[in-house]
């Protein structure tokens, strides 16, 4: 057995509760939700951590504006950096953002080795921006993070809901906590996704209108906060938190 295993729970035990953000897909604005979200969260007062799982494509130290990928701290483990008040860990302090090619058992490796030396100590709230699809990394999370709660994130798109609905059901079968889906980039009045979800008895939370602007906030985490996009989802987020 991997010794490893027996340290996740340690890690995690003094965290409050643990909100994985996922999707069936890529494109739909996870990163961005999720990273918000965090950021959101602190500003209001909590400790908040923000871990980036998405081993292929990390995004969320661009949203908040990372530019120092130095490795962090050591002490008995690795010290989150603090971001913008948000301790903060992703994939690309060890792999300096360059391209990082894992396949297969390198995945479970990995995360199974970040979970255990992260020492997030007390927080309000961890909030883990997941990988798309339903792979080995979602596989793990819900493996080794037995406290996670799911907040789904999908577009008003048949080919976003389809792949977000596979997932739905999987997280459902297995008798695992979902928050409720976010429907984001919606551009018009529809209740598509209100009813793809219906039969699946589950909360729709709400939706986030399509910001032409947002492009200008990434990496500018006051711009960020001051969106027509954060502004529609800090609603959101007020019916769950």
């Amino acid at each position: 057995m991997d010794p490893r295993l027996s340290v996740i729970d340690k890690r995690l035990s003094k965290i409050k509760k643990i909100i994985a953000v996922a999707s069936g897909k890529g494109g739909v604005g996870k990163s961005l939700v999720a990273s918000s979200l965090a950021l959101n969260l602190s500003r209001k007062g909590n400790k908040v951590g923000l871990l980036d799982l998405d081993l292929y494509g990390p995004s969320s130290h661009i949203i908040l504006g990372v530019k120092n990928y130095k490795f962090p701290e050591e002490e008995k483990g690795i010290i989150p950096p603090k971001i913008d008040g948000i301790n903060f860990i992703s994939i690309v302090y060890y792999t300096e953002d360059k391209p990082s090619p894992f396949r297969g058992i390198d995945i479970s490796n990995i995360i199974i080795e970040i979970l255990a030396i992260t020492q997030w100590g007390e927080l309000d709230f961890l909030v883990i921006d997941m990988p798309p699809g339903i792979g080995d990394e979602t596989l793990d999370v819900i493996r080794l993070i037995k406290k996670s709660e799911f907040l789904i994130v999908t577009t008003p798109s048949i080919v976003s809901m389809g792949a977000v609905n596979k997932l739905l059901r999987i997280l459902k079968e297995l008798n695992l906590p979902i928050i409720g889906i976010i429907e984001n980039m919606k551009m018009k009045k529809s209740n598509f996704v209100r009813n793809c979800i219906f039969d699946l008895n589950l909360d729709y939370l709400g939706d986030i209108s399509f910001d032409k602007d947002i492009e200008e906030s990434i990496g500018h985490t006051d711009k960020l906060l001051k969106s027509n996009f954060m502004n529609d989802f800090d609603k959101i987020i007020k019916k769950f938190i």
